[in-house]
């Protein structure tokens, strides 16, 4: 819910959306309803172009001094509107209405519910979360920073959704990529990958898969990334090393199993930890992560093809997006909801300039039994 405007003014939303993506006239509907409902000003709407998926469309809304931006899109749009939105204390309220909806999974959002998804950006409460940030340099040598709110992948999974077919995606959703991986599998190489984490000395070693994340559930609640939380200060990164066909089979089996059920128990996490065999399967957590690679590599963000690169720097920059979720939703989080909620006034306040910013506290590492290196070359 928004924090009372200090100009007495009634509140105003804006729309950032995607028109490939949605239905136009059903959130019409929806807002107009809402507005009325909770005696908020007409909301400004503006549309999103192939040049401009909607960064600049954001800040032009924080211009215009509106309470909350409604991201109505796929994930592209959310990354987009979150870039614009990062440092502002302007919340962002998600609309999912592509096939992945990586960010509103982890935030427990509604799924395929226009008015429910609107209602909660007209009533809902305000979390903030971090933002990571990626620096490229891409095939060519051009470098570039680009933000994610989920995950950053190389490899395996970075070629996969380069591969998959998009009116088979169209179709059938997130299954789509399971026929990429099916046709692609024999193709795929490992790659060899130089990283330093957390400033600490330069190791090397061979994956198949790298992925830096955010927060870590896939479509179909999949924990890839099973500590991360979109909240606790540090990103979170897994290092897919499977040796043959049984590695991988290993590799379903952990992230089914160990992360679905036995890592939510310290029992279970003392049972990982007694495991003593080569695991196909490293993670670690850290506020920062420089990688380089021996030649160019498929390169994803947030489930977004974008080509190859050659160098990757990856930081945390935490508590910098206000998101708008349910009072009820279930966020994988650090902070107890009323904690979270706090925070996100207090910034949202400081945006008003009605007080001065409040020191919101480092982030704590998380109590993880994980080791600290992704594993090196025997």
């Amino acid at each position: 819910m928004s924090t009372p405007r200090a100009d007495g003014a009634r509140p105003r939303a804006a729309i950032v959306y995607n028109p490939i993506k949605i239905d136009e006239d059903a959130l019409r509907t929806a807002v107009a309803a809402a507005e009325s409902e909770h005696d908020w000003a007409e909301s400004l709407w503006i549309e999103t172009t192939v040049e401009d998926p909607g960064a600049g469309q954001a800040r032009t809304a924080v211009d215009e001094g509106v309470d909350v931006v409604l991201a109505a899109g796929g994930d592209g749009t959310v990354r987009a509107v979150a870039e614009g939105l990062r440092g502002t204390g302007t919340p962002v309220a998600l609309l999912p209405a592509g096939t992945g909806n990586l960010l509103a999974r982890n935030l427990d959002l509604t799924l395929n519910d226009v008015p429910r998804s609107v209602q909660t950006a007209f009533a809902g409460s305000d979390r903030a979360i971090d933002v990571g940030v990626a620096d490229i340099v891409d095939g060519d040598g051009e470098a570039s920073t680009h933000v994610f709110v989920v995950m950053v992948g190389v490899g395996l999974d970075a070629k996969m959704i380069a591969a998959t077919n998009p009116e088979l995606k169209k179709k059938v959703g997130w299954l789509a990529y399971v026929e990429a991986v099916a046709r692609i599998f024999k193709d795929v190489n490992a790659l060899r990958v130089t990283y330093s984490l957390d400033g600490a000395s330069s190791r090397s070693t061979t994956v198949s898969t790298l992925l830096i994340g955010n927060c870590g559930i896939l479509p179909g609640n999949v924990p890839i990334l099973p500590d991360a939380k979109v909240d606790d200060g540090l990103i979170d990164m897994v290092a897919m090393r499977p040796k043959n066909l049984f590695g991988w089979i290993r590799i379903g089996t952990t992230v089914i199993w160990e992360n679905g059920v036995l890592r939510k128990t310290r029992f279970g996490r003392r049972l990982i930890a007694a495991d003593k065999r080569v695991r196909p399967l490293r993670y670690y957590q850290g506020r920062r992560s420089d990688l380089r690679f021996r030649g160019p590599e498929e390169f994803e963000i947030d489930g977004e093809e974008m080509g190859s690169i050659v160098q990757l720097a990856v930081h945390v920059d935490p508590a910098s997006l206000i998101v708008r979720v349910p009072r009820d939703a279930y966020v994988h989080s650090v902070k107890p909801d009323e904690a979270a909620e706090a925070e996100a006034k207090e910034i949202e306040v400081e945006r008003q300039g009605r007080v001065a910013a409040a020191d919101i506290g480092q982030p704590q590492r998380s109590d993880s039994d994980v080791p600290a290196t992704l594993g090196e070359d025997d």
